[in-house]
């Protein structure tokens, strides 16, 4: 079947199952087309948490979902494919943050979204990379345990007076993106800003001009003068921003940056999901619980 025709089906179900479709700015194209809603993971935790919909589809990563079942119990959680997961997400366990902690005694602990909800159970509070230096000041305590991205933990430490303590974890996709590929596109275009994400290598982030979560790229480029900006993150995001910018051209860091779990979500397994209404996502009752007051303290921010 056509993708057209794919999507007219999709869009006939979404009004029959009374659903909305959530994506995340690294899906494809067609996915992101047909979405009702395309954002960062802070965007899309305020809009789970606010939809009136009995069912969201949720195209994007595993923990993403786990969070819009965290946020809105009373609804149905579908994710298009099961094994859209986040290695970064699985570089830290509860049981590894229980053990961190009793090590640490005293300090706060803050969680990336980029985590279970097993592991958001353990925290004090949940960050994106769009709040995490917002989240980090909010914080009385002047030593804070950050899990999992390393990376995202050096951007936050530079300027805060806290001693931030960060686990071993990062994202392979921003991981790879290195200072030559920043040169290199920085020569082929000499007139574009640099854009990067705080997920980024030091290194990286040190080359670039300015720092931004993916939702912060996707307000900039619509107030920025600037013709031709380099994005330094998942390559997926060009089509957004291409697409809400048509004078302005956008080249990615790197050409082939691509998260292979946020690209398992296809049109046609968003139409299987719709369908069969499975698979859904489920957390358990005292994790939910748990997990909910770190991930609503993130959003009241």
């Amino acid at each position: 079947m056509k993708k057209e025709g794919i999507a007219e089906r999709i869009l006939k179900l979404k009004e029959k199952k009374n659903a909305i479709i959530l994506a995340h700015n690294y899906q494809t194209g067609d996915v992101q087309d047909i979405a009702d809603f395309v954002g960062d993971s802070l965007d899309l935790s305020i809009k789970a948490s606010k939809v009136e919909e009995d069912v969201i589809v949720f195209c994007g990563v595993h923990f993403m979902a786990e969070t819009a079942v965290i946020l809105s119990p009373e609804k149905t959680i579908l994710i298009p494919d099961a094994n859209a997961g986040c290695p970064m997400a699985d570089m830290i366990t509860a049981e590894e943050l229980r053990a961190w902690k009793k090590g640490n005694p005293g300090s706060d602990v803050v969680c990336y979204v980029n985590t279970s909800a097993a592991v958001k159970a353990e925290c004090d509070i949940c960050c994106t990379s769009a709040n995490a230096k917002n989240v980090v000041a909010s914080l009385k305590g002047d030593k804070v345990l950050f899990a999992p991205d390393k990376n995202l933990s050096a951007y936050i430490a530079r300027g805060s007076k806290k001693k931030i303590i960060p686990w071993d974890g990062y994202c392979y996709v921003h991981n790879n993106i290195l200072p030559k590929h920043v040169r290199e596109k920085k020569k082929r275009y000499p007139e574009a800003e640099v854009w990067v994400h705080p997920e980024c290598l030091p290194e990286v982030i040190d080359l670039a001009d300015r720092v931004f979560s993916t939702g912060g790229m996707v307000k900039e480029a619509r107030k920025t003068a600037l013709g031709e900006v380099i994005i330094g993150t998942e390559a997926g995001m060009i089509y957004r921003l291409a697409k809400e910018n048509p004078g302005k051209r956008f080249y990615p860091v790197k050409d082939n940056a691509i998260c292979s779990n946020m690209k398992k979500i296809t049109l046609e397994k968003v139409l299987i999901a719709m369908e069969n209404m499975e698979p859904k996502v489920e957390v358990s009752a005292d994790i939910r619980r748990r997990a909910k007051g770190a991930i609503e303290k993130m959003v009241s921010l």
